[in-house]
């Protein structure tokens, strides 16, 4: 299977065990390369822009996406991620249980509500 990691880039160590672990399995792990978080660098918006797009390529190259959560923290990026992914059929993963994650309220039909 081929998986992406996805989740804020302040988890650096995190993405590293959990590709080496998941690659271990017999699995293809793509991943972000630059942790602008982690490692205090300075982007530009441009560069911003140019990495979540390449991270949005891995997505679609993935069967499914890894969403790196610790402590449940899911960052705006992330959820654009997932939202990305689901709306491409991808499987999706966590690392922590996602039950504290909000799901979007699924309004009822008049038809549903009638059955």
């Amino acid at each position: 299977m081929i998986i992406t990691l996805c989740g804020s880039t302040r988890f650096k160590d995190l993405f590293f065990t959990v590709a080496k672990e998941l690659t271990l399995a017999g699995n293809i792990v793509l991943m972000p390369m630059v942790f602008h978080h982690a490692d205090n660098d300075e982007l530009t918006e441009e560069q911003k822009i140019r990495l979540d797009n390449l991270h949005k390529l891995k997505i679609n190259m993935s069967d499914a996406i890894y969403v790196i959560n610790y402590g449940g923290y899911i960052g705006k990026s992330t959820y654009g991620e997932i939202d990305w992914a689901s709306k491409l059929n991808k499987q999706i993963f966590f690392l922590e249980s996602a039950e504290q994650i909000p799901q979007e309220e699924k309004v009822e039909t008049k038809e549903e509500a009638e059955e």
